[in-house]
């Protein structure tokens, strides 16, 4: 089984920086996507950056030049800075993770998610 523990989440200033972390456990045999969605009150769950196990990265377009998103595949850890955040970025933050296991196989997992407020 397959656990996904998020951390990192808070209420932030305006131009404040978070930096959120997610730590995927079990029985894993390779990962080959991570990433994080958000999904704001009222709204529908949007990409926000995913990186392949290679390194390549793919941001929304609101976050390029904002967020950066990173692996430690030792770890089976992502990892989201957020910089430079506006009260738009508040959302509930959500961990995705695409990987192999040897019981179910390649499927998509979700972690619980993580609250990030950005108000003054």
């Amino acid at each position: 089984q397959v656990q996904l523990v998020e951390s990192g989440g808070g209420l932030v200033q305006p131009g404040g920086s978070l930096r959120l972390s997610c730590a995927a456990s079990g029985s894993i045999l390779s990962i080959y996507v991570m990433g994080w969605y958000h999904q704001a009150p009222g709204k529908e769950r949007e990409l926000v950056a995913v990186i392949k196990s290679g390194g390549r990265t793919n941001y929304a377009d609101s976050m390029k030049g904002r967020f950066t998103i990173s692996r430690d595949n030792a770890k089976n850890t992502v990892y989201l800075q957020m910089n430079s955040l506006k009260p738009e970025d508040t959302a509930v933050y959500y961990c995705y993770v695409d990987l192999l296991t040897p019981d179910v196989g390649r499927g998509d997992y979700w972690g619980q998610g993580t609250q990030v407020t950005v108000s003054s």
